[in-house]
């Protein structure tokens, strides 16, 4: 049987394993954080369920479409209300021509990475951080792809344990950021081997020549909440310090009656200089911008916030899809949003999908 390794649970490394489900390969699937999901993340707190990352999942990719409202349907529910923009000025103006269904679940977004581990045939290892790759067998061959494996290395892993048997592989999925991908890929080792050493240095440059966004994403809960024409409101410029502000009391099941909560994610630069500074502050700073764009004092005062932090929160381009395909010649295998090319929720599980089933044809 094959061996797969995936490092990373987040839609990308949960999608490859889904599609491997069926497949005669033994998956495994690393994730050093201990929830799965990545970026569709929820946070709960107070009878409230707030999407922290990725806001919700669009619609518009018919196969991941067909995927959640089939298979993965349950709890499934609709974000009501339009997207409006606004600009520098902070004037709001209606709409901005996005009519596609904003999906969620009614416990949180998160729910998504439990559906698809649950449904897939992998075994999931969270708390699990990879720290390197090591092609095991004659250099010259493993470079090539021919008769090697790869042996996955983890932080503080005991050989004796029973993640031991884990250990190995006959392929890797690599799904993280970017930037992690490309550390991971830096201190690979294909032994002495000057193809390999070739290969590595190749995907190294593709994968972290891909430019990322840093953000922060501001939970502000208030116990009584306005009734706006909108679900949330977009930046259209990009020179606004705000990036986007959304109303969870928009997604059933997310907020109870009569109370609201703001997910406000500042812009880039702003998350940037500010991503340091102690909760608190940037808490009551983003509340300040946000009750001056909506013009509502009563945005200023909030009852409790939750500040999360994502260093490497989107790609603003993909990488090089040809050089990404070179890596199968040593049986490495790439997904994610990065690789689509569009930081969506949709676009990394799509990603996924494609790169389990490329590896499924194979085995």
């Amino acid at each position: 049987m094959n061996r797969i390794a995936v490092v990373g649970a987040g839609a990308a490394g949960l999608g490859v394993a889904y599609a491997l489900r069926e497949a005669d390969a033994e998956v495994s699937v690393f994730e050093r954080r201990e929830e799965v999901g990545g970026r569709a993340a929820t946070h709960r707190r107070d009878d409230c369920a707030y999407d922290v990352g990725a806001n919700y999942c669009k619609d518009d990719d018919e196969r991941v479409s067909d995927l959640l409202s089939g298979d993965l349907a349950d709890g499934l529910v609709d974000t009501a209300g339009p997207v409006w923009t606004f600009d520098a000025d902070g004037e709001i103006s209606e709409g901005r021509g996005d009519d596609d269904r904003k999906w969620t679940y009614r416990e949180g977004l998160a729910t998504l990475g439990e559906r698809l581990r649950d449904a897939s045939d992998a075994t999931v290892r969270t708390g699990t951080e990879v720290t390197g790759l090591a092609r095991e067998g004659d250099a010259d061959e493993t470079a090539a792809g021919d008769g090697g494996r790869w042996r996955v290395e983890f932080e503080d892993a005991d050989p004796d344990s029973p993640m031991a048997g884990d250990a190995t592989a006959d392929a890797v999925v690599l799904t993280p950021p970017a930037p992690t991908t490309a550390y991971l890929l830096d201190r690979a080792d294909w032994g002495e081997s000057d193809a390999g050493d070739s290969l590595r240095e190749d995907l190294v440059e593709a994968v972290a020549d891909v430019p990322y966004r840093t953000l922060l994403s501001v939970a502000l809960h208030y116990p009584e909440r306005a009734d706006p024409p909108y679900y949330a409101l977009v930046n259209a410029d990009k020179d606004h310090e705000l990036g986007w502000v959304s109303r969870e009391e928009c997604k059933p099941g997310h907020v109870p009656d009569g109370e609201s909560l703001l997910v406000v994610q500042p812009s880039p630069e702003w998350s940037r200089h500010r991503y340091d500074d102690a909760d608190e502050e940037i808490a009551v700073r983003v509340a300040d911008l946000t009750a001056e764009l909506l013009g509502d004092p009563d945005r200023y005062e909030f009852d409790w916030a939750d500040v999360v932090r994502w260093r490497d929160a989107l790609p603003d381009d993909g990488a090089d899809g040809d050089v990404l395909d070179r890596g199968a010649e040593a049986d490495l295998f790439f997904a994610g949003d990065w690789v689509a090319g569009e930081g969506r929720v949709h676009a990394a599980l799509r990603s996924g999908l494609e790169t389990g089933e490329r590896i499924a044809d194979a085995v």
